[in-house]
């Protein structure tokens, strides 16, 4: 008992210490780059991606407006226009993928989207809505970059 005692107070001790260790300071500096507001968030336009209704596009046709579609992802994301983007694994929605776009408007995210080829073909369909989330989000691309080890 007196050994249990003993551990759980060197427990308790230790997660004290190390939560004061890890308390973060406010960089006001880094908040204002990234736009983010008193709680560290702000705006951004999330995109699903569903299956469009082109049905007819021949295995060429869609591969050549993917590959476009790759290409888009790259220069939206270079722009800092894109901070995030994926697909989703099979499904029974046709959920395809998602964009999340560095803008405040679905006016302007509108504008972002005509310019992916495999959308103007209609191989893809967009959905857009607001999105509230922290500010931080933007750096998820500079710490990909740290950790793909293969190049897309």
């Amino acid at each position: 008992m007196k050994k249990s005692i003993l551990l759980f107070a060197f427990l308790l001790v230790n997660a004290i210490g190390f939560s004061q260790e890890t308390k973060v300071k406010f960089d006001e500096k880094l908040a204002k780059s990234l736009n983010a507001d008193e709680y560290g968030m702000k705006k951004y336009v999330f995109c699903l991606l569903k299956s469009g209704t082109n049905t007819t596009a021949t295995k060429e046709e869609t591969k050549k407006l993917f590959e476009g579609h790759m290409a888009n992802i790259g220069k939206l994301a270079k722009e800092g226009k894109l901070v995030v983007a994926g697909p989703f694994m099979k499904n029974d929605r046709n959920y395809r993928g998602i964009y999340v776009f560095n803008v405040e408007t679905i006016e302007e995210a509108k504008a972002l989207v005509a310019t992916d080829p495999a959308i103007k073909a209609n191989l893809l369909e967009a959905e857009l809505t607001p999105w509230y989330c922290t500010a931080a989000l933007q750096e998820t691309l500079k710490i990909h970059e740290k950790i793909a080890k293969t190049k897309m």
